[in-house]
């Protein structure tokens, strides 16, 4: 795998450009943001004041899963992420479900993220008196045909990653300052109408509400996962990979709460009830300043742009990486000699993706994005685990602290988050992954490079070390 990185089914490379800027800003822009601008209205009524809690909970579980990243984006720094991961350890099988649960955190993310935009735009064009008809900005169940906002937001994105990973990922670090800046911005103007009595009682949905809500909002999280996609695109990944991971789970998690906290010392959690876009309807009623709501609604909009840039370049990179394991048809796998980048498989994805946001309501995005989420970061857990036992002697550029209690608890806490979630939601994620599985057994298992190798291939690929010169499918 480490001798493949890079390459596309078609022979170019990717581009190794990017610093511990970079991804940490790749990480950073696909995770902050989706939480408290898209999905606080959904989650407030959930947890009650104690909303802040809940991000706290979703944060350790994340953190915990960051920390098993960080140690196998050192060791193994590909583009496929825990699809990868879980592929240098616990087999191919294992591997493909992984890697089809990632197509469901990914894809789903970016449109929950773009479905979320549509509310924003509007605030936004509200200042010239203006409004999108629900018709083409709300989807269908919800008053509208489709939300053509976050259609548009899907499909910008797409072409921006089409034209080169580098330029793509200044134009995000840019939107990221801008995004925290906003964030920022909120808190004061909501702080100087801080009430405590909006605190009280904390928990009225009690401990069930805030585990309720600490997994619809734990797909807020997944941008570190999105920053171990540019493996092959980094120029230190052993280096800079586990840095950025961990540094963006301390900038997210701390923006996150205090956010949280500022909102709902503002308004009483019952305010939330079905807001799409609260925090700007806040500053409305604080400041009663238009422009005020204006410079905060064309900040959201590009705060939800750079989330589905990211996520939406994170679901490419993991195709390419099955593409270039036979899971997944070739396509996905090309990538363009002129511009380093998989072009086909950013269409296809994006166009897929596009529609998706268009048509399907957020509440039930979201809630799928984090069982798939919670699947794919427990089995990286549990990859840890299994690798520090088979082959203790690979060099790691970071080691999981208080190792094996953190990865155990990482697992344990991303199970009982699942469990927290919806009976429909579960049956969405066990019709998802039966198509997996015909899937896999349909196509994958017929065309996987690792069924091409004879018994003494794969014997001496199993053996040799990262010194070692790869053994080429049918050389003996």
């Amino acid at each position: 795998m480490v001798h493949e990185a890079g390459s596309g089914s078609n022979g170019p490379k990717l581009i190794r450009s990017f610093g511990v800027l970079q991804l940490t800003m790749i990480s950073v822009g696909a995770t902050l943001g989706t939480g408290i601008l898209v999905i606080l209205g959904d989650s407030v009524p959930l947890a009650g004041p104690a909303i802040w809690i809940s991000f706290v909970i979703a944060g350790l579980a994340a953190l915990f899963s960051a920390v098993s990243y960080a140690e196998m984006a050192g060791l193994v720094p590909v583009a496929g992420s825990s699809y990868s991961y879980t592929y240098a350890t616990l087999g191919e099988g294992m591997a493909w479900i992984c890697g089809w649960c990632l197509v469901l955190e990914y894809a789903v993310s970016v449109a929950a993220v773009a479905v979320g935009a549509g509310q924003y735009v509007n605030e936004t064009v509200s200042a010239f008196g203006l409004s999108l008809p629900d018709a083409i900005s709300q989807p269908p169940g919800s008053g509208g045909a489709f939300n053509l906002p976050a259609m548009v937001i899907v499909l910008l994105a797409m072409a921006l990653l089409v034209r080169g990973a580098k330029e793509s990922a200044w134009i995000n670090t840019a939107i990221v300052i801008i995004k925290i800046v906003i964030l920022l911005f909120f808190c004061v103007i909501a702080f100087s109408a801080f009430n405590s009595g909006h605190f009280e009682p904390l928990m009225p949905m009690g401990a069930a509400g805030v585990s309720a809500a600490a997994s619809r909002v734990f797909f807020s999280y997944i941008g570190f996962d999105a920053a171990s996609t540019a493996g092959e695109e980094a120029r230190n990944p052993q280096r800079d990979l586990p840095r950025a991971i961990m540094l963006s789970m301390v900038i997210v998690t701390t923006l996150y709460v205090l956010v949280a906290v500022a909102a709902v010392g503002a308004r009483e959690w019952t305010w939330f009830e079905g807001t799409q876009a609260a925090l700007v309807q806040i500053l409305q009623e604080i400041t009663h300043q238009p422009w005020i709501a204006f410079v905060f609604s064309v900040g959201a909009v590009l705060a939800i742009a750079s989330i589905v840039l990211t996520v939406l370049y994170g679901q490419t990179r993991i195709l390419l990486s099955m593409s270039r394991d036979g899971l997944v048809p070739k396509v996905f796998g090309r990538v363009s000699a002129r511009t380093g980048t998989p072009v086909a498989g950013t269409l296809i994805v994006g166009i897929v993706v596009a529609l998706t946001a268009g048509l399907i309501p957020l509440g039930a995005l979201a809630d799928a994005t984090s069982i798939g989420t919670l699947f794919a970061f427990a089995l990286v857990n549990l990859a840890v685990i299994h690798l520090r036992r088979k082959r203790p002697e690979l060099k790691r550029s970071y080691r999981v602290p208080l190792y094996p209690l953190t990865p155990i608890l990482g697992s344990l806490m991303c199970i009982y988050l699942m469990i927290n979630l919806g009976g429909i939601t579960w049956l969405v994620f066990a019709g998802w992954m039966l198509v997996g599985f015909a899937a896999y057994f349909g196509y994958g298992r017929r065309h996987s490079k690792v069924a091409e190798l004879s018994a003494e291939e794969y014997r001496v690929l199993a053996t040799s070390s990262f010194d070692d010169e790869p053994v080429k499918v049918g050389q003996r």
